[in-house]
């Protein structure tokens, strides 16, 4: 690190929050910057958003909200995170799924009714709504029905008859003997019944779709022409076993409403939309026909798609938050970050390729280069210094307790790294869905720039082109091991391209089997090195 106290630019990009939930709404329109993904999310189609942590899913999810509001509609943010019960969401096999389910519905529902009812009293004009009010009143009676179920029963009966007549006869004997008769008649023909039942066992939920859905039926109907929008955010933290089930709700109740739009941040990997039941019916989100999926923030902004693109837009996101936090004026004048903050272009580009596309990794490596540089400018080397820290502090660690992922990360680097001296690789895509695989994306340390590829003498197959991530290898750059370019497809002599050719054998260099690293685990063989 360098002498003396932080530079202004510096330590504005130490406070920058590395989370879009931590700052305030107007905090979050001020410093969104569109990598193009909210002309896509401003239709009014149901949507299903995917993206891996750090992609900026909660910032394009409460900028569009903003935008929503702007023009007259309702919009409901809901971070799933916070709804459920530690019963409904953690409790897997002591409570059936359908009641941890309704349990994390009731919770769902009850946010959505706060707010409606919030839009209502903030809007004078909807107060005198007998149909609306109505509505919120059926919505909260369909969220709030318990029933005990017919654990045991204590019944009682009791049924009674009787009819006839009466007459008599009485006499008294005292000092003065008194006879006295009494004649008469008392008819009676009548039934009696009681019944006593005792229901004991746990109080359970009961949700009724179809009067859930006409509450908001009604609802949405008395708020028209005004859509009302609803933001699901989080949607991975709910457990993957009750996800088809929420799902299920959202296809019954929500989706096929007139005026209503629902929008799902997701993270692909951790997401499961539909699953069949034990009967073989299916039940969920059935994606392409009830939700479409044609946003993914893993694809915006990586560098060996497109550099100015993805040069541009980190420099937007780093500038807006720098002066969101009101820098001294003069600091970046007319906002060249790059000039003022960085030793030459080739640093801030080295940034930018360590992100590898993600907003949030940007932000972290940032911070900790301007830490690194003090009052100087960032250089490449703080940057590098700084990626293989946030690699090692982040990535690496949520690996840790994954050890056939760890295994596959290594023998990757070996394959691909030590071995051809590249970054990047393809997968057959029958081999791209793999779970090992998907788990190194998942935690940023491998990274898709490139889906479909094919190549004319691999007629019928597909490729996937992966990079890894460049805190994996910073630590190889200028040794033998330093990576020369994305990949090495020269017969003789390297000849380094971003897109292997569509020459057979060049392909076959590029190419990553799987197969090789499963067997060997399977079989118990090590994972031999390649020589350099």
């Amino acid at each position: 690190m360098s002498n003396g106290a932080l530079s202004p630019i510096n330590r504005g990009l130490a406070r920058v929050p590395r989370r879009a939930d931590q700052k305030s709404d107007e905090h979050l329109r001020k410093t969104f910057v569109d990598s193009g993904v909210t002309a896509a999310l401003e239709i009014d189609d149901h949507q299903v958003m995917f993206g891996r942590r750090g992609t900026g899913k909660t910032h394009a999810l409460r900028y569009a909200q903003g935008v929503i509001e702007s023009q007259g509609h309702l919009s409901i943010y809901v971070d799933l995170r916070t709804v459920g019960s530690p019963e409904g969401l953690f409790a897997a096999g002591a409570v059936p799924e359908t009641e941890r389910t309704a349990r994390l519905l009731v919770d769902l529902l009850g946010q959505v009714h706060e707010e409606l009812l919030k839009y209502v009293l903030d809007n004078a004009d909807l107060l005198g709504n007998g149909r609306l009010v109505a509505g919120l009143d059926a919505l909260v009676d369909g969220i709030t029905e318990v029933r005990v179920p017919l654990a045991e029963v204590e019944a009682e009966a009791e049924r009674t008859t009787t009819s006839g007549s009466s007459g008599g006869l009485t006499a008294a004997v005292g000092p003065a003997a008194t006879i006295g008769v009494s004649l008469g008649s008392e008819n009676t023909d009548g039934t009696g019944s009681r019944l006593r039942e005792l229901r004991q066992g746990p109080e359970r939920i009961h949700l009724h779709f179809a009067a859930v859905a006409q509450a908001l039926r009604t609802i949405l109907g008395e708020l028209a022409p005004r859509r009302v929008w609803l933001l699901l955010d989080e949607w991975s933290s709910v457990p993957s076993s009750i996800q088809p089930l929420l799902g299920e709700f959202l296809v019954r109740c929500v989706l096929p409403l007139a005026n209503a739009t629902v929008k799902i941040a997701a993270i692909e990997q951790q997401t499961v939309f539909r699953r069949a039941l034990d009967d073989g019916a299916e039940v969920g989100i059935e994606l392409g026909a009830d939700v479409t999926a044609n946003v993914n923030l893993d694809d915006f902004m990586v560098f060996e798609q497109n550099e100015d693109r993805a040069r541009s837009f980190f420099v937007e996101l780093l500038t807006a938050h720098l002066m969101s936090d009101e820098l001294p004026a003069g600091v970046l004048g007319t906002g060249n970050l790059i000039a003022k903050g960085f030793k030459d272009r080739r640093a801030f580009d080295e940034l930018v390729r360590a992100a590898e596309g993600v907003p949030r990794d940007a932000i972290n490596i940032a911070a900790k280069a301007g830490m690194q540089a003090g009052s100087d400018r960032i250089s490449v080397d703080n940057v590098r210094s700084a990626a293989q820290a946030w690699f090692t502090s982040d990535k690496e660690a949520a690996l840790r307790s994954r050890e056939e992922a760890t295994a596959l990360l290594r023998w990757v680097i070996d394959q691909v790294i030590r071995g051809k001296r590249s970054r990047g690789f393809l997968v057959n895509q029958d081999q791209s869905r793999d779970g090992l695989l998907l788990a190194l994306f998942d935690a940023r340390v491998l990274h898709v720039v490139r889906r479909g590829y094919s190549a004319q003498d691999r007629p019928g197959e597909r490729f996937d082109v992966w990079v890894i991530d460049y805190g994996a290898y910073v630590d190889l750059i200028s040794t033998t091991y330093e990576p020369k370019g994305l990949f090495n497809v020269g017969a003789d002599s390297p000849e380094w391209v971003d897109v292997p050719p569509q020459d057979l054998r060049a392909i076959r260099r590029a190419i990553l089997d799987l197969g090789q690293f499963h067997q060997a685990r399977a079989e118990k063989l090590p994972l031999d090195s390649p020589s350099p």
